[in-house]
């Protein structure tokens, strides 16, 4: 299996790495940050789609359907109606503009301060959530592939992020556009190949496992429990939320929108990746209900870590050829996300902080010496989760994206709702100041608010206690 494995994961990077190859063969200077805006808007919305999922849907998801059935289904439903917000406020204004980084509009609005501190906290987000995905398939990896070859956890690391490097320093999102799509379709056919593995293992034909799903305890979707964390309403705004803030202020999925070649290609783009994410959310829910069923049906004992149930059953009882699916889905997931998380990273070092010109020539080793030391730190992340790691890496993601991408969800809301300035020097304590009153609040909440568990919507009170902040700290002469 091992062996096997490891000749068609081989296979499968020399065809990333030959993308690459030839996408990249006309780079110049803004190609690596712009794709010379030249992508056909139908390859981004279907390439976002494995960028937007990861490793940690793949995982996760199916996995959570243990523990909290389909109530996160309301909070992809949120994220539909967030892209609608993004595909009419903030695409005109970005494209308009023809940023690079995002977080230029920052600096117009509000000055060098705001600009810097918006793309640290995305810098700090977007370095974890990464290293997070990665973890994933660098932990399936070296169970199903390198602990039988004797190479350690931290050699599979470097060996993994290195390919990621090897495939994008050269075309950066241009060759992303490309390799993303390859990668969701990847993705996608293990997902389905595994519900048909299934459903024969089962003797479902399609309705019946229609009939499975729906009557099944595990596709419960509605929470009407006001204190519970997984509460309909809750789930929902979060959604939204999470979706403007994560995605809509997010410099690796807007520099993908904005490579388009117009602002209308850019909104067709977003309002068709919505409804392609849906329904691939609601496939890997489906997954989670038959793996539960599964297991229950064979009397099969799973693991208690949920993260684990799809790469337990997948890699033991479904046969070899799903093992090699999975592997395939995984590794394919997890590096659709992760090559364009590199990517954005370097770009939004680059061009924030080190305000590199693009169109110069000479500027190219200090952008490819960025993209590497990324990659390195990613490593180091990566190693540091292992060791830290104790809870659904789902909730942990989504925790550490609330804390971090709150700070940027206030200035852009208050740069965009008020005409008000701020006062640059109190701008990054604001910000730093914001998630420990967050974090502080959501530890106690049960407490304070009788019984109140904070979800995912924690990220709107972390706002909303900075957007505050803001309004505190603007000059007197406007108030």
């Amino acid at each position: 299996m091992s062996t096997l494995a490891l000749i068609i994961l081989a296979a499968y990077f020399g065809l990333l790495v030959a993308v690459s190859f030839f996408t990249s063969r006309k780079a110049d200077g803004e190609t690596f940050f712009t794709g010379n805006r030249t992508s056909p808007w139908y390859l981004v919305a279907f390439g976002m789609i494995g960028a937007s999922l990861s490793g940690v849907t793949f995982v996760s998801i199916p996995g959570e359907v243990g523990n909290s059935a389909w109530t996160y289904l309301p909070v992809v439903v949120g994220n539909c109606v967030g892209y609608a917000v993004i595909a009419m406020i903030l695409l005109p204004l970005f494209y308009r503009l023809k940023l690079i980084s995002i977080y230029t509009w920052l600096g117009e609005r509000f000055g060098e301060s705001a600009r810097l501190t918006g793309s640290f906290f995305f810098i700090v987000s977007q370095l974890i959530g990464a290293s997070f995905r990665l973890f994933l398939v660098v932990g399936v990896l070296q169970l199903a592939v390198f602990d039988a070859m004797g190479i350690p956890f931290a050699a599979t690391v470097l060996i993994t992020i290195g390919l990621v490097w090897v495939y994008t320093f050269r075309g950066g999102i241009k060759t992303i556009v490309w390799t993303d799509t390859l990668q969701t379709i990847f993705m996608l056919a293990s997902v389905v190949l595994t519900i048909i593995l299934i459903c024969k293992s089962l003797d479902f034909d399609f309705s019946a496992m229609a009939t499975a799903v729906g009557k099944s305890e595990l596709s419960r979707v509605w929470d009407f429990d006001w204190r519970s964390g997984h509460n309909t309403i809750k789930q929902f705004i979060a959604g939204i939320a999470i979706t403007v803030a994560i995605n809509g202020l997010d410099q690796n999925i807007m520099q993908k929108n904005l490579t388009c070649r117009t602002l209308r290609d850019c909104r067709t783009n977003m309002f068709s990746f919505s409804g392609m994410f849906l329904l691939s959310n609601l496939l890997f829910l489906v997954l989670g209900v038959l793996l539960y069923t599964y297991a229950e049906t064979k009397g099969i004992t799973l693991p208690e870590k949920t993260d684990d149930v799809f790469a337990f059953l997948s890699l033991n009882y479904f046969g070899v050829a799903a093992g090699i699916i999975f592997l395939l889905g995984i590794t394919a997931a997890a590096y659709s996300s992760v090559d364009s998380s590199l990517t954005a990273l370097t770009t939004s070092f680059c061009i924030d902080f080190l305000k590199l010109d693009p169109q110069s020539p000479g500027q190219k080793k200090r952008r490819i010496g960025v993209h590497l030391a990324f990659s390195l730190l990613m490593c180091g992340v990566i190693i540091l989760f292992r060791e830290l790691n104790d809870d659904s890496v789902i909730n942990t993601l989504f925790t550490a994206v609330g804390y971090t991408y709150g700070p940027i969800l206030a200035l852009f809301v208050f740069g965009l709702t008020t005409r008000r300035q701020v006062r640059q020097r109190w701008v990054p304590w604001v910000c730093l100041l914001s998630p420990v009153l967050s974090y502080i609040i959501q530890s106690h909440s049960e407490a304070w608010f009788g019984g109140y568990r904070f979800g995912f919507e924690i990220l709107l009170l972390n706002a909303l206690i900075c957007f505050i902040g803001l309004w505190i700290i603007r000059p007197k002469r406007q108030s």
